[in-house]
């Protein structure tokens, strides 16, 4: 059941990324081979300018092994794994990087520092994760939000969720995005309480005018798939035809993504937005095109 096929960064993505050239990226903890490996990618993309933090000699050593030449670049030596996240926030607040990109670290550590008060860099909404899932090179995104940062998002934290992501796909060139709010089923039951709030999220979203079609509750299968939609009767601008899904809870989008990821072989670029600085959190698993399609919507997300 598990997908052999090969997972390829789409150019749809990379097209619209490769409009702000040579941003300038902090890399966390640098100097382990995937993190590097899918730095050198981008920047033969031309899309990030990388600032490296981490041990000096570990970084040095990885760039050599890959004979990806970094003598133009600036390495910040910070031994000490937790404290480079310290360095990015800092780097970030004083507007010296753009975008920060995870390397070896752990995400609560590095999320933990971004979210402190001191470096401001919080924006007007909650910050929120989203992945832009494709399969081939020209395939149409489905965007899923938020499945690995909002645990158990209320519903005020999903109208932000919401907001974050049609502001994304605004950047992509989805200029009115059909945005499905994900729950097991397409009717409001109080034995179901995503469903509930779907119901309240739609009609909030009429209410503040959001330039998007939202509607929800609706399952997957209508939510993608005209034929389900159809058999159930159900006609509205989403379903059948959704560019977004917003899942309830982290588990179900996680679930969801690494399903696609596996079973597909989908390329997953996933990456923080809402924040002043887009935050690129990988996982240890991921293959290089990811990582560099993660970087792509970094850049991206950037105003």
């Amino acid at each position: 059941m598990l997908s052999n096929k090969e997972i390829i960064c789409p150019n749809n993505l990379l097209n619209v990324a490769h409009k702000k050239k040579g941003v300038t990226a902090g890399i966390v903890n640098a100097g382990k081979m995937l993190p590097m490996l899918s730095v050198m990618d981008a920047v033969k993309e031309d899309l990030i300018i990388p600032i490296f933090i981490g041990d000096k000699k570990e970084i040095e050593k990885c760039a050599d092994d890959l004979k990806f030449d970094i003598s133009n670049y600036d390495i910040i030596h910070e031994p000490n794994e937790n404290d480079t996240a310290k360095v990015a926030a800092k780097l970030a607040s004083e507007k010296k990087i753009k975008i920060i990109v995870k390397g070896h670290i752990h995400t609560d550590v590095l999320m933990k520092e971004i979210l402190k008060r001191e470096y401001d860099l919080l924006g007007k909404t909650r910050i929120s994760h989203i992945w832009h899932m494709t399969l081939d090179k020209e395939d149409k995104p489905l965007i899923i939000t938020d499945g690995a940062l909002n645990v158990q998002p209320n519903l005020k934290t999903k109208v932000h969720i919401l907001k974050n992501v049609v502001n994304f796909c605004n950047r992509i060139g989805i200029d009115r995005p059909k945005v499905s709010i994900l729950s097991a089923t397409e009717e409001v039951l109080e034995s179901v309480q995503s469903s509930i709030d779907a119901k309240e999220i739609t009609n909030l979203a009429k209410k503040e005018n959001i330039n998007a079609d939202v509607f929800g509750p609706l399952a997957f299968d209508n939510s993608v798939s005209k034929k389900s939609a159809g058999i159930k009767g159900i006609k509205n601008a989403v379903a059948g035809e959704a560019d977004v899904l917003l899942v309830p809870n982290i588990e179900a989008g996680n679930a969801l993504v690494k399903m696609m990821i596996y079973f597909m072989g989908a390329c997953a670029a996933g990456v923080v937005i809402g924040g002043k600085v887009p935050v690129v959190i990988t996982s240890r698993s991921d293959d290089p095109p990811a990582r560099l399609a993660s970087m792509a919507a970094a850049v991206v997300a950037l105003d």
